[in-house]
C-alpha cells in the first residue's frame, strides 16, 4: 500500500538511498550523505511544523519502506511540486500515485489554484510521471520542460 507521511528524523538512512547517485543524475546536486540526510530530515520536520506551511516535505512509503519524496512549495508565486524515487522503485507507478495524492493535498485541502512543475528534458520519464497526473505541457524554461496543471479536483477528493 503506497502512504504519504510526514517524514522524521530516523528517515535519514532511507534519505541517503532516495538521493543516489542514479536518482539525482539530472538534479544538477551530488548523492546525499549522512550528515545532510540528517539535515533533510530535520528540515522536513521543522517545515512541518510551521504556521503557516509553505513547504509539504513527504515520504512515499509502500508497505512502510520509504522510496521516495514527494514535495509541495507553497512559497513561490504559484505552487510547485517535485519528487525523487529510489531508482530501484522506478517504473512501478508509484511516483504518478505519490504525485496524485499530493495533488488531493494541494488541491482539496489546501485549496489552491494551480501548481507548476518541471523536469530536466534528458529525463523524459519525470514528463510522463506529470502527464499521467494531470499536468499539460507548458514549453520550455531556463533549460526544463515545463508543466502546469489547474484545479480540477472535486470538493471532497481524498486528502493525504
Amino acid at each position: 500500500m503506497i502512504d504519504l507521511r510526514e517524514l522524521a528524523p530516523d528517515d535519514a538512512e532511507a534519505l541517503q538511498r532516495i538521493y543516489s547517485p542514479e536518482s539525482i543524475k539530472f538534479l544538477g546536486r551530488g548523492p546525499m550523505d549522512a550528515a545532510e540526510a540528517r539535515f533533510y530530515a530535520g528540515n522536513a520536520v521543522a517545515s512541518a511544523a510551521q504556521t503557516p506551511r509553505t513547504l509539504y516535505m513527504l515520504g512515499l512509503a509502500v508497505d512502510g519502506d520509504l522510496l521516495g519524496v514527494v514535495k509541495l512549495h507553497l512559497e513561490r508565486p504559484v505552487a510547485t511540486v517535485s519528487y525523487i524515487l529510489r531508482a530501484d522503485a522506478w517504473g512501478r507507478g508509484y511516483a504518478t500515485e505519490g504525485l496524485r495524492r499530493l495533488l488531493a493535498l494541494a488541491f482539496g485541502h489546501l485549496g489552491l489554484p494551480a501548481l507548476h512543475a518541471k523536469h530536466h528534458p534528458d529525463n523524459p520519464a519525470s514528463g510522463r510521471v506529470l502527464m499521467k497526473a494531470g499536468f499539460a505541457p507548458t514549453g520550455s524554461r531556463y533549460g526544463f520542460e515545463t508543466y502546469a496543471q489547474v484545479q480540477r479536483w472535486a470538493a471532497g477528493a481524498p486528502a493525504v
